[in-house]
């Protein structure tokens, strides 16, 4: 006898979910026989019933309450495309682990504020909550992280997480733009939305990392521990500054073990990366994952992180494991299992330091600017000033105008980096303030 087909339910049909029923119908008879059963989609929902989609959804029941869906006798896999951290979408996952159905989703705000609680649940029922399209898009990291790499253990993970951010970077640094047109040029080709905050302040990043971090170092999630810091006042100076100096600049999230009490230090923010490393050379609305791990070394996943095809690519996987009986305690180990981690305070990260001053072009004022790092037991790696062409100057050849000088310090700790720059503030050398930007060595 045939094994009856696994029947799939869509809860929100936008970009991605279009993508999955077109992939599902595509690829129907390879499916089957990964998974040793027909996958069929038996149910849909979405708020809009009379939108185009580029499928005959009269083939499909409609459903236009998600939560009738989501407990429908009808379905096994409730597949979740809604989006947001609580509200209907959290309601629909919660309901159809209740009324025993699997459930896939790519929804990173959702488990960042409710994973572990909806991990619990699913473990309870012996039920799949399966998240691959959460974090990355088609890069398959969270396979890599609970399977793959189950025989490592991982100190550090970073990655560009955010194909709008980092095709902002890519163009302003190519270009010479500001961040105000790159960011228009990336609304109008449809990479970010009429409300770029999520993206490009960093929110979106954030919410990727506290998943990833939970399956990277076995940790409950943590999503308020996360330090985040956007791009919005990156200068095409810092990217011409970063390539004078070696570097390019990335918007990162990291997160690694710190210090003898193994704290977790979890961050999102600007980052300086050698320009000769992997990560440095991706560029547009790629993604890319580093883990750095004890048996395989660092390891580099890069691919499309954004767009429907390559987001309902994991959607699919997670729902062809599903159908083929193929289920694992969501975070790699039961949630009981879960250790708890430490906090690592960002005003105790270590690491080099990019600072671009506006200073007055005066005597003394470099001089100044090296004394208050000093005092806070900072040192210097190289220390620029750029003066502009063709501004007047004394003999000395200073103007006596607001010019940067960009610093680069040997390692220091955040901490000591915000004391000289209160002091420099309060000394009255600089102008406006000051642009930090942390440097990510290999």
């Amino acid at each position: 006898m045939q094994p009856q087909p696994f029947r799939v339910g869509i809860a929100g049909l936008g970009t991605v979910g279009a993508a999955v029923l077109d992939i599902l119908a595509r690829r129907d008879n390879q499916l089957a026989d990964r998974a040793g059963r027909a996958i069929r989609v038996t149910g849909i929902s979405a708020r809009d019933r009379s939108r185009d989609r580029g499928h005959d959804l009269g083939r499909y029941r409609w459903y236009d309450d998600a939560l009738a869906l989501a407990a429908s006798g009808e379905v096994d896999c409730v597949v979740e495309l809604i989006g947001g951290e609580g509200g209907t979408a959290k309601a629909v996952v919660e309901t159809a682990l209740a009324q025993g159905k699997h459930v896939v989703t790519a929804n990173k705000a959702l488990l960042a504020r409710h994973g572990v609680d909806l991990a619990r649940r699913a473990e309870a029922a012996a039920l799949g909550l399966a998240f691959e399209a959460s974090a990355a898009g088609g890069i398959p990291v969270v396979k890599t992280l609970r399977e793959g790499l189950s025989g490592n253990t991982v100190s550090r993970l970073y990655g560009i997480l955010n194909g709008t951010c980092n095709y902002i970077l890519s163009r302003m640094e190519s270009e010479g733009c500001s961040f105000a047109d790159c960011l228009g040029a990336a609304q109008r080709l449809g990479y970010a939305e009429a409300d770029p905050t999520f993206d490009i302040e960093g929110y979106d990043t954030a919410h990727k990392l506290a998943v990833l971090t939970a399956l990277a170092f076995g940790v409950e999630i943590d999503s308020d521990a996360i330090y985040v810091e956007g791009i919005s006042k990156i200068t095409p100076l810092d990217l011409t500054m970063a390539a004078e100096l070696g570097f390019r600049i990335k918007l990162l999230g990291v997160a690694e073990r710190v210090g003898p009490d193994g704290g977790i230090e979890q961050r999102v923010h600007p980052t300086m990366v050698p320009r000769s490393s992997a990560i440095a050379q991706v560029m547009g609305v790629t993604n890319a994952v580093t883990i750095d791990a004890d048996a395989v070394g660092e390891l580099t996943l890069i691919g499309p992180g954004a767009g429907g095809r390559a987001t309902a690519s994991a959607v699919v996987a997670d729902i062809a494991d599903l159908a083929a009986g193929i289920v694992s305690p969501p975070f790699g180990r039961p949630v009981a299992r879960l250790e708890r981690a430490d906090r690592a305070p960002m005003q105790r990260h270590e690491g080099g330091y990019y600072i671009r001053l506006t200073v007055h072009d005066r005597p003394g004022v470099a001089a100044g600017v090296a004394t208050r790092m000093a005092g806070a037991n900072i040192s210097l790696e190289s220390i620029i000033q750029k003066r502009p062409a063709g501004a007047d100057r004394d003999k000395h050849g200073r103007s006596g105008e607001p010019v940067p000088l960009v610093l680069i310090t040997y390692a220091a700790t955040e901490a000591a980096i915000r004391e000289a720059l209160d002091a420099i503030a309060g000394d009255g050398l600089v102008s406006e303030p000051p642009q930090v930007i942390r440097i990510e060595r290999d």
